[in-house]
């Protein structure tokens, strides 16, 4: 209803502007927001507040002109100016009927815009290095990067997912040495263990599919065991795709895909970083000091320039990530979202440092960036901190085992990614109201089962009856569910703007909770055909918006629990 009621406040300033009450060339924003009483009615508006200096009135004498000026409309019951010029609408009975209807007739369609039609975004978000399982705070980056990707592409976004393999390094070193030291018998038991090498279960069953000749293919990628402990680049490949397959099985197992994986190494082998880095020299943004290169980052508002190639000629970590972005630019995405963690917050200026300094036209704060916080894994009441598989972390393979996908994704997606997350694993596991994801999940599997109540009864239900039955919804309780309803298209479009999945989340846990309540307040099937084909009507509302919501989190729709 808010783009509503925003048109008939637009017509009501026309009107005034024209009687010359309101400034010709005045153009205001108009906000239309949620009461959080719903003694205020269900929308407001500070229109009056905001307009009064321009205009040279008083609030709220400006706030009863606008009210004049509405047009004629069957959306509002009533209008009533609050405080120092708020305008409070009052839904109609016809309104409220037509949201049921908008979602009854739109079904999976309600809730999506069209804000990004024609436009490509590309989401990064795992980029995980191919050392290990993926960690629970992988998961957490999987669960809030798919969401992100579901939520832009409802939002009309072209919308490619890419996964940034960290295929260098010495993350890769250290793992190849540690598949080596298994290949030879050692265990990290021995002195001769390398000092930063890997240690958990993996690197075992690693080594012995090497020596074992087998055979491994991920995404891109396919390599044989050589079966030679001492060729330690063939055992580095071997690891590398070895690990991307066990990492590719565990998105799987999550309901991630990627149509991009792009190789680091691919950066240095195509000669990009060499490019970008000549191109910042070109432009006369570095200098050398101490036997370093270094970029004027502080032209770009660092607090400090920042080393790009240091002495021993090996290139920081932000250097490749700025030939990166350049490539992304290039590919021609006009938004780039990068979900990570917060262990990436320092490289986010100096990154945009080195991207403005290329004079490439990238806009500035380009690309956006969503940090998520660390992963507490609770049982029990106690933190739980390894996995016999992993040797010291949590993996996301060990809590889908434990609770579940959709458990899983839900925790993972359901707090704002930069706040800190404790998943406890016996709530998630949990069967009660307590638990969000299975509470949502039983009110939608709950209508499924009135329905069927409704068939074994011999009753039938068909989309007219229901839609013709709509002004029987006469419960301040059912108008209250259907205000809700009406709001979903905005939370929607919000969470895209906002690169923020757990909006979604606590909207439909909401949800959820004002529909038990009615269930157990009112009954469906009653006697009243009337009655009973409008609350079956607003029932199926409240299941398509549900399973809308559930499907942008990659969290199923029950029919049955």
């Amino acid at each position: 209803m808010k783009p509503q009621i925003a048109e008939l406040l637009s017509a009501a300033v026309a009107s005034l502007k024209a009687q010359g009450t309101l400034p010709a060339d005045l153009e205001p924003r108009i906000q239309i927001d949620n009461t959080r009483d719903k003694a205020h009615g269900d929308l407001a508006t500070n229109l009056a507040m905001m307009l009064a200096k321009p205009a040279g009135k008083n609030p709220r004498e400006l706030a009863q002109l606008l009210v004049d000026a509405l047009p004629a409309n069957t959306l509002v019951e009533k209008v009533e100016i609050a405080g120092p010029g708020f305008i409070n609408f009052y839904l109609s009975d016809a309104s409220t009927a037509s949201l049921v209807k908008a979602v009854l007739e739109q079904k999976e369609a309600y809730g999506r815009n069209s804000d990004g039609a024609g436009r490509k975004v590309q989401v990064e978000f795992v980029s995980a290095n191919p050392t290990g399982p993926l960690h629970i705070g992988h998961g957490r980056g999987a669960a809030v990067g798919d969401c992100i990707c579901r939520l832009l592409d409802a939002s009309g976004w072209d919308v490619t997912r890419e996964f940034y393999y960290n295929d260098a390094g010495a993350q890769i070193n250290n793992l190849a040495l540690s598949v080596q030291a298994r290949c030879n018998g050692l265990t990290p038991d021995d002195a001769s263990w390398p000092e930063d090498g890997y240690r958990g279960d993996y690197i075992v069953e690693l080594a012995n599919s090497y020596m074992n000749g087998d055979t491994v293919e991920s995404a891109d990628q396919s390599f044989t065991g050589a079966k030679d402990a001492d060729d330690l680049e063939a055992i580095r490949h071997f690891a590398v795709a070895y690990l991307r397959r066990e990492q590719d099985l565990d998105l799987k197992a999550f309901a991630v895909d990627f149509d991009v994986y792009f190789l680091e190494s691919s950066l240095y082998s195509e000669g990009k970083v060499e490019a970008a880095v000549k191109t910042l020299i070109d432009n006369g943004y570095t200098y050398e000091d101490g036997g370093a290169l270094w970029l004027r980052t502080t032209d770009f508002g660092d607090d400090k320039d920042r080393v790009m190639r240091k002495k021993d000629g090996g290139y920081t970590y932000f250097v490749p990530d700025v030939a990166y972005h350049l490539d992304k630019w290039q590919r021609g995405f006009e938004r780039v979202v990068n979900e990570q963690g917060a262990d990436h917050h320092s490289t986010i200026t100096r990154v945009r440092a080195g991207l403005q300094a290329l004079n490439a036209g990238i806009p500035q704060g380009w690309p956006d960036y969503v940090l998520h916080q660390m992963v507490t894994v609770m049982r029990g009441g106690e933190e739980v901190k390894i996995s016999k598989r992993a040797g010291s972390y949590v993996t996301l393979r060990d809590l889908i085992d434990e609770v579940g996908r959709d458990a899983t994704r839900y925790f993972l997606a359901a707090r704002k990614a930069d706040s800190q997350l404790t998943f406890d694993i016996d709530l998630a596991r949990s069967q009660s109201s307590d638990n969000p994801v299975y509470y949502i999940q039983y009110a939608h599997a709950r209508v499924c089962s009135i329905f069927r109540k409704l068939a074994e009864a011999g009753q039938s239900w068909t989309l007219a009856e229901g839609l013709a039955a709509l002004p029987r919804l006469e419960l301040e309780s059912e108008k209250d569910l259907i205000v809700k309803l009406g709001r979903f298209p905005e939370i929607v479009k919000v969470a895209a703007n906002n690169h923020e999945p757990h909006s979604v989340a606590n909207y439909l846990r909401d949800l959820a909770g004002d529909f038990h309540t009615y269930y157990n307040s009112e009954k469906t099937l009653v006697d009243d055909a009337d009655v009973r084909n409008a609350r079956l009507a607003l029932a199926e509302a409240v299941r398509q918006v549900i399973s809308n919501g559930l499907g942008l989190l990659g969290v199923s729709a029950p029919q049955e629990m």
